[in-house]
């Protein structure tokens, strides 16, 4: 993986057009993904302004970010995946101007998810029928060394592990080194915890992360569709996610998007970033994958696997990475709140 140069504006990548409420209805569990699953079928309906030197593409479900200098990052909104059988979704204002959106399952159980006004999120908690509650992800400590922004630029890491241990072929690995890496601790030390921000869009920050090429998945030119007869390739990866959340709760793995370099920039970040929401999308609907501890990303073109500007099957993948130990700093808890303070919900 080869690092950019820094982005010229540091502002927060702005939030994506709010879903509709047809886009937050539960959906029972093994019916059809609904909605487009091709570029051409929105492609027309792209809205561009210009804010803070940047560029900004609004398109449905996305807000793309074009950085004076070049690079373009994509923001998506995670909650449509969760309705896939829920039993119902509720979505409260705040008065601070943040979102509560809850999740109900048919067991009763709740998944709460908080984003800000900018639409970050701030915190993803699970809550069982007895009320117990689990903080999978906790956005709103912030780290005395972060220095702002949503990108980090860290020296590379060096790698003491066999590469092919440390850039898995799902392909190739056997069922017991997909879950080895699944669990993987990082190749260095974790200097302190990240936001999930400067995971998602800072490179150097996830090389900490040994990681699984699901190049074993492949999708049509344009389309984000998972076919049927791709469904089981899956198993392997999901078995492996099941066993390590089981092991830890608290446990989050980010879906990676890549695609080859044929086709527009802005093309390729959309369609990738769609790719590896439909991977996470079908490693819950049919595998039981817990949706609240998956994120997904997509990254287009930018780190080619194989340098070829051409068509690259091995270009066209989607990547799996633990990445709590870099939302945690490597610690297995939070610190605790002031005494007397209870944490926010």
């Amino acid at each position: 993986m080869t690092n950019r140069p820094p982005p010229q504006v540091a502002a927060p990548i702005p939030a994506p057009p709010p879903p509709s409420p047809q886009q937050l209805t539960p959906i029972a569990p093994g019916a059809p993904l609904v909605g487009p699953q091709r570029l051409e079928d929105f492609r027309g309906r792209r809205r561009e302004v210009q804010e803070g030197g940047r560029t900004l593409i609004y398109e449905p479900g996305r807000v793309i970010v074009r950085d004076p200098g070049g690079q373009e990052f994509v923001r998506h909104d995670e909650l449509e995946r969760f309705r896939y059988g829920a039993r119902d979704i509720r979505v409260m204002r705040e008065d601070r101007g943040e979102t509560r959106t809850v999740v109900i399952r048919p067991d009763g159980s709740q998944i709460v998810t908080i984003t800000a006004p900018d639409g970050r999120l701030l915190r993803r908690i699970r809550r069982d029928i007895g009320g117990r509650e689990i903080i999978i992800i906790d956005n709103t400590y912030r780290d005395p060394q972060a220095v702002g922004g949503f990108y980090v630029d860290l020296p590379p890491p060096e790698i003491r592990i066999p590469y092919n241990r440390y850039i898995v072929d799902a392909e190739e690995a056997p069922p017991d080194v997909i879950y080895d890496t699944l669990v993987a601790p990082p190749v260095e030390r974790v200097q302190r915890r990240y936001s999930l921000d400067e995971v998602r869009y800072s490179p150097s920050v996830r090389q900490l992360m040994p990681s699984i090429d699901l190049n074993t998945i492949t999708f049509e030119t344009g389309s984000w569709e998972i076919g049927p007869d791709q469904v089981a390739k899956l198993q392997v990866i999901a078995d492996g996610l099941n066993q390590a959340i089981q092991r830890n709760p608290r446990e989050v793995f980010l879906i990676e998007g890549h695609t080859d370099a044929v086709g527009n920039e802005t093309d390729n970040l959309s369609l990738s970033d769609r790719r590896a929401e439909s991977v996470a999308t079908l490693l819950t609907q049919q595998f039981g994958v817990p949706a609240e501890n998956l994120t997904s990303q997509g990254y287009g073109e930018q780190y080619l696997k194989e340098q070829t500007q051409g068509p690259s099957r091995i270009n066209r993948r989607v990547t799996v990475r633990r990445i709590t130990p870099l939302l945690n700093g490597g610690q297995a808890a939070l610190p605790p709140p002031p005494p007397g303070i209870a944490p926010p919900r």
